[in-house]
């Protein structure tokens, strides 16, 4: 008879601590859930850019998870330009582009023009438009080197978005991004 009480037992402790547990598990889960990111920030963490209008020598800028981001149009002159700095004369040499990864055997990403470009022929330039000084936003065409300039304290930048003249320590960060057909950028 004691056996018998004691699988008993065993049931009753058992089934209590499984129910106490798929309780438990039920408070807390609304707790947990509410850290998820929500909807609306779901919906920034990517999205696509129609470049269809965009002319070469000029750039659009369009709003990606609250910040200004540039996607110029470069001409050949541009490009040229970019292509003939040499990295000696940058102060940033670091290309700071997620996109882009180490050639074999560096640890880091140079920023020369084809490292910060969006495609091969360095025609698609997509940069995040805060300056890397204090956060304005550079105006384009303008500055000693005909990219974008930070009237804000005098940041100028190439027509690669590298940081040439000017208190600003690092090039203009280029985001993660893609070409989904010939006429779309995704971004994220």
């Amino acid at each position: 008879m004691s056996e018998d009480n004691g699988n008993r037992r065993d049931f009753l402790y058992v089934a209590t601590a499984g129910t106490g547990a798929v309780i438990g598990g039920a408070a807390v889960w609304p707790m947990i859930n509410q850290m998820n990111p929500s909807a609306d920030v779901q919906a920034l963490a990517s999205i696509e850019v129609d470049v269809s209008d965009v002319e070469p020598g000029t750039q659009i800028t369009v709003k990606w998870r609250g910040k200004p981001v540039f996607v110029r149009r470069r001409t050949a002159e541009e490009i040229a330009d970019a292509r003939a700095v040499a990295l000696a004369d940058l102060p940033d040499m670091d290309a700071r582009n997620v996109n882009a990864t180490p050639a074999a055997g560096e640890t880091e990403t140079f920023a020369d023009d084809a490292n910060r470009t969006l495609d091969e022929n360095g025609e698609w330039l997509v940069m995040m438009g805060v300056c890397t000084h204090l956060g304005c936003v550079p105006l384009g065409d303008a500055g000693d080197f005909g990219g974008w300039f930070c009237p804000c304290h005098g940041s100028h930048y190439d027509t690669a978005g590298r940081i040439r003249k000017g208190p600003a320590p690092e090039n203009l960060p280029v985001p993660q991004a893609s070409f989904i057909d010939a006429n779309t950028i995704k971004l994220g």
